[in-house]
């Protein structure tokens, strides 16, 4: 598998391409990451260092990819945080190179716009490109819940009203739909949720809620469930294997002490996680 992936990067920490690659790389996929920016460290530090990258800087290798003949072969396109309309321009003029030369290739974009407690932290272009032309272009989307409420202007805080805003979003294009840090009333408490939707079928899968935020475990989680669903083509066992892996590498990051990401550490469950969580098919 083939994974073309544009996101940020960091040398401190484990966010973006700095998050998700490895994970791939675990689960043997063959990886080409292209940054957005090259910062010393995620800005939830409040200080950082480096450049951030223009949406040129990005076409400039991924054209230098394609003479190479390297978007032949692509399984997927994935995406995190977009931080202009020139990055988002780029990233959609890939996926456009990409299925040229690979026609069943997917473009799987991770919405990243906010959360629940924060709310909104892109600046209203981010919102607009996000909204109105990366998520119509995308195949398969990775929102959290308050993400996938923005994007279609619903408020999704029970299974059937997260069920309704998803078909909302994949009305605007995407024909899968994971919501990641699904809250609701009816679960039981001490647990979150994940919710994957296709043509197929809905699945929801649930874990106990582990009291830590950690920068990068979205990133990870958009990576693993592409490449799960990529290759087994079913979004119940992608939704189980993903949500085995994240649980452990978060269990062990909580049980470090640590504010970043056990990614190294933890590698072992990416490819044989421990943890087993039951998928349950809602729909």
């Amino acid at each position: 598998m083939r994974i073309l992936s544009i996101q940020s990067a960091v040398a401190y920490g484990h966010v973006g391409n700095s998050a998700a690659v490895f994970p791939l790389q675990r689960l043997g996929v063959d990886v080409m990451p292209v940054y957005t920016v090259c910062f010393s460290n995620h800005t939830g530090y409040g200080a950082w260092r480096g450049p951030l990258l223009s949406g040129d800087d990005v076409r400039e290798v991924v054209m230098g990819i394609e003479e190479r003949g390297g978007l032949a072969g692509v399984d997927a396109v994935l995406s995190g945080y977009q931080g202009s309309d020139s990055i988002g321009d780029a990233i959609l003029d890939a996926v456009a190179r990409v299925k040229q030369h690979s026609p069943d290739a997917i473009y799987a974009c991770d919405p990243v716009l906010g959360n629940a407690k924060s709310g909104c932290h892109v600046a209203p272009e981010v919102q607009n490109l996000i909204r109105d032309r990366v998520v119509p272009a995308a195949d398969l989307i990775t929102p959290n819940q308050f993400e996938l409420g923005f994007i279609t202007g619903t408020t999704p805080d029970t299974l059937e009203s997260t069920l309704a805003s998803v078909d909302a979003a994949r009305a605007l294009g995407p024909s899968t739909v994971l919501v990641t840090s699904v809250e609701r009333p009816e679960a039981p408490e001490g647990t979150i949720e994940m919710l994957a939707v296709t043509p197929e079928g809905a699945w929801i899968v649930q874990t106990p809620h582990l009291p830590l935020k950690a920068n990068g475990s979205g990133d990870v989680t958009a990576a693993l469930f592409t490449a799960h669903l990529r290759s087994t083509g079913s979004a119940a066992d992608a939704l189980a294997s993903t949500a085995a892996s994240v649980f452990e590498l978060l269990e062990r990051t909580l049980a470090s002490g640590e504010r970043e990401l056990q990614l190294v550490a933890a590698q072992e469950s990416y490819v044989a996680p421990r943890a087993r969580f039951a998928v349950e098919r809602v729909r």
